[in-house]
């Protein structure tokens, strides 16, 4: 199992884990499925009022899909299977709040969860880029989940950028991706007692609250959203070009990257 979830019963929060610290956490094709498990089951299970999502290890919270994992494709250029559109809670129909706690590097498809919770606090050491243009691959559904958070100029900056950048925890705390920032292995302990407060309340309202906040931006996600398969198909290398980029270990600015 790829993933751990723990559940205390007292305050209704559950802690899930993505649990591949030897792979910085990335998510392969039976994580992906058992994430998506994870946040159904929690629809079920009135014991669970709250949750966070966080990273085993200190190096990564998570570093997207792994990039040893085979995604069969459709040969119409119309459609395109991603297994990282089902992780989310939200895409999972899923409206009990869910706090991310990130330490380490979170990029790419980390953005898919980061991008359907209600807020994210981080470590210190917390790092967030987004490698696709490096690698010849269009920044679609990252792009449109951070545009969510994150004022324009912000988003574009760290999609173009590639691995030519990080944005610091401090950074993302002062550009609104991130609500909090802690001392380095503090961030899941903040992160639960802020589920544990929430989860207190009485869960009707909360999830009815949920629900609003996600009304009010909802229409404009799924518009952009849609529009994503179409500028893969387009702007996408063909994996083979994709591969000779990360074999040769390519990066911005010759090789090396600044945080901000």
């Amino acid at each position: 199992m790829s993933i751990r979830v723990e559940t205390d019963k007292d305050t209704g929060v559950a802690v899930v884990t993505l649990d591949r610290p030897a792979r910085h956490n990335a998510i392969d094709l039976a994580m992906a499925e058992e994430l998506g498990r994870v946040w159904r089951a929690f629809r079920y299970d009135d014991s669970v009022r709250a949750a966070v999502v966080t990273g085993a290890g200190a190096r990564a919270f998570c570093t997207g899909i792994d990039r040893g994992a085979e995604v069969p494709q459709p040969s119409s250029p119309y459609t395109i299977d991603d297994p990282l559109l089902t992780i989310g809670p939200k895409a999972n129909d899923l409206w009990k709040p869910v706090v991310a706690a990130v330490r380490g590097l979170a990029c790419g498809g980390a953005f898919y969860l980061l991008g359907e919770a209600e807020f994210v606090i981080a470590a210190e050491d917390a790092e967030f880029f987004d490698p696709h243009t490096t690698y010849g691959m269009v920044s679609a559904y990252e792009s449109v989940y951070m545009a969510m958070r994150m004022p324009f100029g912000e988003v574009a900056r760290m999609a173009l950028m590639g691995t030519a950048e990080r944005v610091s925890a401090r950074r993302a705390y002062e550009t609104g991706l991130v609500s909090e920032v802690t001392p380095p292995g503090d961030e899941v302990a903040a992160a639960v007692r802020c589920a544990a407060v929430v989860a207190s309340y009485p869960t009707e309202a909360v999830q009815g609250t949920v629900r609003a906040l996600w009304s009010a931006k909802e229409a404009a996600r799924a518009q952009a959203l849609a529009h994503a398969p179409h500028l893969i198909a387009l702007g996408n290398l063909p994996p083979e070009q994709q591969a000779g980029l990360f074999a040769n270990g390519r990066g911005g600015g010759g090789g090396g990257y600044r945080v901000r």
